[in-house]
Formats: structure tokens, sequence, C-alpha cells
């Protein structure tokens, strides 16, 4: 069969609807994925889908793909990744799929795969890819059949269950059109928490904003209803609410650095001397945090599909990146989950006489820079950025896990290639503003060094 492959990325398959994907294509994606899962010895699997437009007619033609290869499959219908990630653990299946593309715009769709209780990454989605070029399918099956399942259900009552949150919480929630609103909702009001809705209704169009909850123009609602209303927090959760972002009482947004320098001391009590993971993104107070609380920091490659790996491998009680993929291993089951990482903060909150904007404090902080994202050829990325290892090694402390992290006494700088697009990913931290400017302006002059680096007019 013929298609791009170009879809079939680091850690999902995700590209346009009716152009880079369409029915044929989900239906191989279920064969060839079935016939892994056969392979590997298994023999079921669960299928969920998001809100798009689109979803409804991939998660049939993906469902009859995994039957064709002789799978049994649940059908949940429309639930956030997690669910469907839940289900997986607690009915002891072989597989699964997600139909979705998470945050991306509403002409976006894709899939999310995970092989027994692993991420399916890499070059196990290279290998999906292949076997769907050559057809190289089971033969001579008997075809599964499908059960509808309401998952829903025992996910709400084990995980409103798994928490103790006090009573007096007043929070704003922005799920931005998603597939979270109901399952927030049956979840806050089974816990009785007093809430102030925002665009919960599920539609796969996004008519307010692009379900991103790191994005600070999205969120900016948000923020703005937890400011004007004096409330105790704001939760934002992306369009399939495995990443999570979190407002604090005076409407400023945390992402998953401080998200797990605020948690990470809670969870260090029952785990002491444990591995804490995060990502290379992660500001360097968060390493301050965990070693002032007798953990060990972790630094690791990002990508949730990476950062659940290292967890397993080190059973790591906590790991999370900048991204708002929170994995809890500590009373739960390790992957993302927004939801479920929605509930540990507030429980964290609820029995604190301190506000999130207090707790905060405790991690040392920096002035740092979002995310840049500056052009360079896919077949170009990947050399330069060895390159500037190289350079920078002979002068610096350089963590090369994934990229180059230059590390600084009073900050760092970042620069390592997408997995996903033909760009080079940039951040910068220091200890004042001046030395924030410093530090970006020793790594921008030797990016100059390479013209195939497109940098803005702001950096040249």
């Amino acid at each position: 069969m013929q298609f791009n492959r170009n879809i079939f990325r680091e850690y999902d398959i995700r590209g346009i609807a009716e152009q880079d994907i369409n029915k044929e294509l989900a239906y191989h994606i279920g064969r060839a994925f079935g016939t892994i899962i056969k392979r590997n010895g298994g023999k079921t699997a669960s299928v969920g889908m998001d809100v798009r437009p689109t979803s409804p007619q991939y998660s049939s033609a993906v469902i009859k793909g995994l039957n064709d290869s002789g799978i049994y499959v649940y059908d949940l219908g429309v639930v956030p990744t997690p669910v469907q990630y839940y289900s997986i653990f607690k009915m002891q299946l072989d597989g699964g799929i997600e139909v979705t593309a998470s945050h991306n715009p509403r002409d976006y769709n894709g899939f999310k795969l995970t092989l027994g209780k692993n991420s399916f990454f890499g070059e196990d989605i290279q290998r999906l890819a292949d076997i769907i070029e050559k057809e190289d399918y089971n033969s001579d099956i008997e075809r599964g059949k499908t059960e509808k399942t309401d998952i829903l259900t025992p996910y709400i009552d084990e995980i409103s269950k798994g928490v103790r949150i006090k009573e007096g919480l007043k929070i704003a929630l922005d799920t931005g059109n998603g597939t979270g609103g109901p399952v927030m909702k049956r979840l806050l009001d089974k816990l009785h928490i007093e809430y102030q809705g925002l665009f919960l209704e599920p539609d796969g169009n996004f008519p307010n904003h692009i379900p991103d909850p790191i994005v600070p123009t999205y969120m900016e609602k948000l923020m703005e209803t937890v400011k004007q209303n004096h409330l105790t927090m704001g939760i934002g959760l992306d369009g399939d609410c495995d990443r999570v972002g979190i407002v604090m009482d005076n409407g400023e947004l945390i992402f998953g650095d401080k998200f797990l320098g605020i948690v990470a001391p809670f969870v260090l009590k029952n785990h002491p001397g444990a591995p804490i993971i995060f990502d290379v993104k992660c500001t360097k107070g968060l390493a301050y945090v965990i070693k002032q609380n007798h953990g060990k920091p972790v630094m690791w490659k990002t990508g949730h599909s990476l950062i659940k790996a290292k967890l397993r491998e080190l059973n790591a009680p906590l790991a999370g990146e900048m991204s708002g993929h929170i994995e809890f291993n500590d009373r739960y089951y390790g992957f993302d989950d927004g939801i479920y990482s929605a509930l540990r903060m507030m429980e964290i909150v609820s029995s604190s006489s301190r506000p999130l904007s207090d707790m905060v404090k405790d991690i040392p902080f920096y002035y740092s820079t979002p995310e840049i994202r500056v052009g360079c050829p896919d077949e170009k990325k990947f050399e330069v950025v060895k390159s500037i290892v190289e350079t920078f090694k002979k002068s610096y402390e350089v963590n090369d896990i994934d990229g180059a992290r230059i590390e600084f006494p009073d900050g760092f700088g970042l620069v390592r290639a997408s997995n996903t697009q033909p760009v080079i990913v940039l951040r910068f931290e220091g200890k004042t503003e001046k030395r924030l400017a410093e530090i970006k302006d020793i790594i921008f002059n030797e990016l100059r060094k390479y013209p195939e680096v497109m940098l803005g007019k702001g950096e040249n």
C-alpha cells in the first residue's frame, strides 16, 4: 500500500485527516498492529477515540483491521487517551490504539499505540510502517470479534477513591472542547468539588481555542477566571487529556517542571531516595528540589514514550516533562494521565495551608525562555546538533543525552533536534535577566556559524 511515511513519527502516527490519513490507511494500521500483537503472543486490544469529526470512521476502520488480524477488540468509544491506557492495565490486554491528534488543529488526526503495557514508538512505529508497505499480514487466522465496553465508570470510580481531597477547593477547569469535559464533570461532582467550567462540551472543531494547556495564549480565559474569582487554582487539559497545565491562585500558568517541583516532595516522603525523572527542557530548580527532599534527579530525553520507558526501567515513582506529560507510578500505573495528575495536585493543595503561588517559591527561580524553534532541514538538524555538542564540550559541561544541554552554574542553554519536525529546539534560563541574555548570546553566536539553521531576524 502507498502512503505518506512522514506521518509515522517518533511517538505516534499523525497527519492531516483525509489527506495523509483516510479509512483505508486506518484499516491497514489496525491490520498491521494486530499482526504485531499476534506475533507477540497476544490476542486482545482496546480502541478509543477523541472527538474529532473523522475519529468515528477511523476508529471503525482500525477495529476492522485488528479483527481481520484475529484480535478480540474492546471498543471503548469516545474516551481520553489515559482512559484507553487504563483499560489495558485494568483488563490485562495485549495492546491498544487511541484515535487522536491530541492538541493539533481540527484538520489533523492520528493514532497512539501501546503494545502490552509499554509505549510503542521509534523503531516500533517504523516496523509497523514496513508491514503496511509490504502488506505482510497474518493469514489463515480466525477473525476476531468486537465488544463495546464501558471503561469510564470503573476509571472514575478507581481514581476518585485513590485520592484524598479535602473540602474547600474552588477551581476553574478548561478542557478546550476536547474529550475531558464529561469525564471531569463526573469526577468533580463525585468528589463534591466546586468548579467553574470553561469549554467543557466536546466539539472536535475546537471553536474556542486549540486544546493545549501550556500555551499561555490558549489559557488566557482560564487564568483570568482564576484571578478575577479568587479561586484556589485552575486546570487545563489538552485534547486527549494526557497532558495538564496548572494555573496558580494568582492567575499564573505553570508548566510541567514546576508541577513536578511541587509534587515531588510529597511523593518522596513515601519513596525516600527514589529517582525522579524529568526531561532536558526542565529548570535547574527542579533537580535542586529533588535533592533537597532526598530524591535522585534523573534527566532524560524529551518524549512521553521515552520518559515512560525510563520510568519502568528505574521503577521511579514519578516522572514528567516540561510539556505537561506527568507519570505517577506512586499509587497509580505509571502512564501519563492529565486527569489523574490534576487530582493529585488538588489533593496536595487541599491538604496545605499554603496557596500554590507560595508553594512554587520552594523551587529556585530562574528567568527562562519558552521553547524557541528555528528551522533546519531534517537531513541536517542532527548533524548540526552533534557538531554543537562537540564544540561546547571543549569548554563547558554538556549533557548530551538529548542534543546539547550546556550547563552553567547559573543557568543552561539547550539545543536539540526535533524528532517530529525540520526544526532545532532551543531553550534558555539564567539566574538573572542579564545572565539569561548572556547565555542566549553564547549559543546563538555558535548557531550563526551554520547557514542551514534558519535563525529569525531577532536572533541575527
